[in-house]
């Protein structure tokens, strides 16, 4: 109990800017690290869950709504996977091959690509937050769930693109074959999960395989196999998706049933 406690602590101390308990960076705590990684997202469904029922109960507007739903997964998480998700779309941009691709990612300055993809990302999670019309509490709090039960799936199961970084790191501490098991699982429940929710539920749970076969075919073409900035990449890209599909069929949902 008191090792599983302690990967918690450690994916919380990774992944979120939340305070907790300190534990070492060890074996036996990064082992399972990865497994614990869903329940941030937890943490980022229930507080956007209760913003909404805040807005809701004092009828503020829906751009403050908007506001608060776009920001506070950045709040919580502390911008981690956006600095990974700028510097692949840096990387992406360059369109050169998987070895210079490789050495932007290294970069630890912002570029001209990755500012622009930053200011379209926000704008875009703003305006799909704001017009969404029903927020769905269960169904977003599954969501955050998957995109980080897929993310850490793809580093124990898709080919590491160095022998370097986080991502090695946590592969390399982990038990893979078991935790790629686990993870598939909890990914699969929380897809199922999402079904009954609905044609947006449905559709979250298209996007992000959408998102994860994307992710996939992206990697190794590109990169020649995924790393921590990917693994970034992959987890705004897959929750935007997810947005914009729970968004989608909110508002076709009244056309589907009329010409049913």
């Amino acid at each position: 109990m008191k090792t599983l406690l302690g990967a918690v602590a450690a994916a919380f101390s990774m992944f979120s800017a939340l305070p907790v308990p300190q534990v070492p960076w060890d074996e036996r705590h990064m082992r399972w690290m990865l497994a614990a990684f869903p329940l941030v997202g937890l943490v980022i469904g229930g507080a956007c869950w209760g913003w909404n029922t805040l807005c809701g109960a004092l009828a503020l507007p829906d751009i403050l709504r908007g506001a608060g739903l776009c920001l506070l997964p950045v709040l919580i998480t502390g911008g981690v996977h956006l600095d990974g998700y700028a510097d692949t779309c840096d990387a992406l941009a360059s369109h050169a091959g998987p070895q210079r691709r490789q050495e932007i990612l290294k970069d630890p300055h912002l570029g001209a690509f990755a500012a622009i993809r930053l200011c379209c990302y926000f704008l875009a999670s703003f305006a799909l937050w704001t017009a969404l019309p029903r927020y769905d509490g269960p169904a977003f709090l599954l969501a955050f769930c998957l995109s980080r039960a897929l993310s850490g799936l793809a580093i124990a199961a898709f080919p590491l693109a160095r022998d370097t970084g986080l991502a090695h790191t946590f592969a390399a501490a982990a038990d893979r074959r078991r935790l790629r098991r686990l993870l598939a699982v909890l990914a699969a429940l929380l897809a199922i999960l999402l079904c009954p929710r609905g044609l947006a539920g449905t559709a979250m749970a298209a996007a992000a395989l959408g998102a994860f076969l994307c992710y996939r075919h992206m990697a190794r073409v590109s990169f020649g196999g995924i790393s921590g900035d990917l693994a970034g990449w992959f987890l705004q890209t897959a929750e935007l998706w997810m947005l914009a599909a729970a968004c989608a069929a909110q508002y076709l949902e009244p056309f589907l049933r009329r010409l049913l």
